[in-house]
């Protein structure tokens, strides 16, 4: 004990504990402040209704805007990614709905440091005008929530999300060019999300919006303006001999958000992800300007849009307790029979007879009038009840002759292959895996001799060195671009056609994975 007391009296500071007398030095004494500053004072006692009248309804776009890493904006380079992976999304979405094969522009320009100014088009039907705001201004907002289908986006949040934070990184608006018609007026919003509540809030047109005319002077109106939207697009994916002619975009919607960001190249980066988009959509044509001011084009390769999954009804076996008897609270069915089957897929009046017995529940009993013991009893005989599975036909698979074409048409390979497992259920929820594989391969600038290449980069008219392997060499890919500017040492702004010898050398050696001697 006294070695402990000896270690605790060692550890106190000096004059730290004062003497009954309040005088002295040491353990003898302290001062009078020291003793004053030791005090605490008493804690303020809040009532119930002081804390009561604190309380308050959050917005769920005010709670994304402080949590907006839920959303995938937790770091600059994911963010420029998660804004052009939405806004593509929801572009072959629209297309494929309606019937439409898509062809897509996506452009992400520099406005700063570390600021970006994405724009997103698409050869969609269009979006109503009055529909405009909610969807880009509203979070939780959409039409695919509550389908029961395979769709790339379904909680109405993703767009949205994407210009809630441009706003709260630049301070600058979304703004949106949709058109559903030649013949009809186009529609022109610039929207800012009013967080607290949740609500678009619209900047141009006395918070109208604008209409742009038709026809010519529709042009003249976007070109004073200085609105962004690609009005023609070529034929690429014409494989006769005609000349290539273009085509007038009859409808369609462009979104432009700018955003802080940062563009990187490789894994994980805006360019990977339009290249594999191009190989799992073969039906796509993408338009594709990174920051640099290089133009990449990926051409479909085929013109055939996957087939329409069809819309289904929740199975038996993937519904929960709660959400059973929240829907035995709302349904209209007359009798549990009926509600069993109109509620559900793949449940018969026979089906529904086992369960009603099992579950000891009249099939003619009140839906709306069943307890809480009665409806565990119903969802645990729903569970013993053999019930076959859903029908796969809300999935759309690629498909294995596709995938085949995918890949073909934009990865060098050697062997290919591709395979479509039949569907499966977990839980009630069908789902479908699909894989395809390239291997092998030299790439064609391996194939290029050194007088070839130096001819080709003499006659070039790309801007960039990096544009110049992009357009000329088929399947390089962006990444095996960078990897031959990186072992090449060469910048990829540089202009083909003012290399010097020695680069020359160095960019022929660098594409034929060697180093110069």
């Amino acid at each position: 004990m006294s070695t402990v007391h000896s270690k605790a009296k060692s550890a106190a500071p000096e004059n730290s504990a004062p003497t009954p007398n309040g005088s002295g030095d040491g353990l003898t004494g302290g001062s009078a402040p020291a003793a004053s500053g030791t005090e605490h004072q008493p804690r303020r006692r809040v009532t119930a209704e002081a804390m009561a009248a604190k309380q308050r309804d959050i917005s769920v776009s005010e709670f994304f805007a402080k949590n907006r890493h839920l959303l995938g904006f937790d770091n600059p380079r994911k963010a420029l990614l998660t804004a052009v992976k939405e806004a593509v999304d929801n572009s072959l979405d629209a297309c494929e709905e309606a019937g439409i094969v898509p062809e897509i522009w996506a452009h992400i320009e520099t406005t700063g440091v570390n600021r970006f100014k994405v724009g997103v088009q698409d050869n969609g039907p269009g979006i109503v005008r009055k529909q405009i705001p909610l969807i880009f201004g509203k979070l939780l907002y959409g039409s695919k929530f509550h389908r029961l289908r395979m769709s790339r986006g379904q909680q109405g949040i993703g767009i949205s999300a994407a210009g809630m934070y441009g706003m709260l990184t630049t301070g600058k608006p979304v703004k949106i060019v949709s058109m559903t018609s030649p013949k009809k007026p186009a529609h022109y919003f610039e929207i800012q999300i009013d967080t607290k509540r949740n609500l678009p809030e619209i900047i141009n047109g006395k918070g109208d919006g604008e209409d742009i005319p038709s026809g010519e002077k529709g042009h003249k109106y976007i070109v004073d303006h200085g609105i962004e939207w690609v009005s023609h697009y070529p034929d690429a994916y014409r494989q006769d001999e005609q000349p290539r002619r273009d085509h007038e975009l009859r409808s369609g919607t462009r979104v432009t958000i700018e955003l802080e960001g940062r563009y990187v190249r490789g894994r994980g980066s805006v360019d990977e992800y339009l290249e594999q988009t191009a190989i799992a959509n073969p039906h796509v044509t993408i338009y594709y300007i990174d920051p640099d001011g290089t133009e990449t084009t990926y051409a479909r390769s085929t013109t055939e849009l996957p087939r329409e999954p069809q819309e289904i009804k929740p199975h038996p076996y993937g519904i929960e307790l709660g959400r059973l008897v929240t829907m035995l609270k709302d349904t209209g069915a007359g009798s549990m029979s009926q509600f069993l089957t109109t509620s559900f897929s793949r449940v018969s009046p026979g089906v529904a007879q086992r369960i009603c017995d099992t579950a000891n529940i009249s099939t003619r009993a009140n839906p709306k009038r069943i307890g809480r013991q009665e409806a565990d009893a119903l969802y645990q005989a729903i569970q013993n009840t053999k019930i076959s599975a859903p029908a796969t036909d809300c999935i759309s698979p690629i498909g294995e002759p596709l995938i085949l074409k995918g890949l073909h048409h934009q990865v060098p390979g050697e062997f290919f292959c591709a395979a479509t497992r039949p569907p499966a259920v977990y839980r009630g929820n069908p789902f479908l895996i699909e894989v395809g594989l390239a291997y092998g391969a030299t790439s064609s600038t391996q194939k290029v001799p050194l007088e070839t290449l130096t001819e080709l980069l003499a006659e070039s008219d790309a801007r960039s060195v990096r544009q110049f392997l992009l357009t000329t060499f088929d399947g390089i890919g962006a990444a095996g671009a960078e990897k031959i500017l990186s072992e090449a040492k060469m910048g990829s702004r540089q202009t083909p056609s003012r290399l010097e010898k020695e680069e020359m050398a160095r960019l022929h050696a660098a594409s034929r994975g060697s180093t110069p001697r």
